[in-house]
């Protein structure tokens, strides 16, 4: 059974950056509403699949859980710079170890080959994605996301706004890896009929 409060410990991220903005005792009970939140939405959402629930279950629906609660007590600009300061630090660790390892020679034409199977896997029809995959091409790959949970669920939760914030979050990380270039025209999130993804080795 899944458990809110055992999800929102491990968001530390979200916790530091929520109780540096607010006083402490607001932000306890910010917090508190967010794993109550977080909570109803696992129960709403009870029979989502495993692989829609690897991306709900750890990253929607806590954002959403935060987010909603922060509005409680802040403007909707504060609650959403919260929501997207915490992403960009969480992005900003996320990149350090993968761009020490792109710098190794033969790494950047690995992750390429990478992308395929995990972008199946990870972000397929299987885990609530609709995909267009394009034929393999040398030292690149190229996909379009035209539906996802990201923008599925927040849109149901009322904040469709946030979906934003996650497709930015692939530029954050992708665009700034050493050897490779990441190109996008659109995204979901910003009114785009889909998420383009084009990697490529430079």
């Amino acid at each position: 059974m899944r458990s809110a409060a055992e999800t929102m410990e491990k968001k530390k991220a979200y916790r530091e950056e929520l109780y540096r903005v607010l006083p402490a005792e607001e932000a306890d009970k910010v917090w508190k509403r967010a794993v109550s939140r977080l909570n109803s939405f696992y129960e709403k959402y009870d029979d989502l699949s495993e692989g829609v629930r690897s991306h709900t279950d750890s990253s929607i629906f806590p954002a959403a859980a935060l987010y909603i609660s922060a509005k409680e007590v802040m403007s909707d600009e504060q609650a959403y710079k919260l929501i997207e300061d915490i992403s960009v630090n969480i992005c900003a660790k996320a990149v350090v170890p993968l761009s020490k390892i792109m710098k190794i020679p033969f790494m950047p034409s690995l992750f390429i080959k990478m992308w395929d199977p995990m972008t199946k896997k990870s972000f397929g029809s299987q885990c609530g994605f609709e995909n267009n995959f394009y034929p393999k091409e040398k030292g690149a790959y190229r996909m379009d996301i035209l539906a996802c949970p990201y923008k599925k669920y927040l849109t149901e939760l009322g904040c469709p706004e946030l979906t934003k914030i996650f497709c930015d979050n692939d530029e954050r990380i992708y665009g700034n890896l050493p050897g490779l270039s990441f190109e996008r025209k659109g995204t979901l999130g910003k009114g785009a009929d889909r998420c383009d993804f084009y990697i490529h080795k430079v």
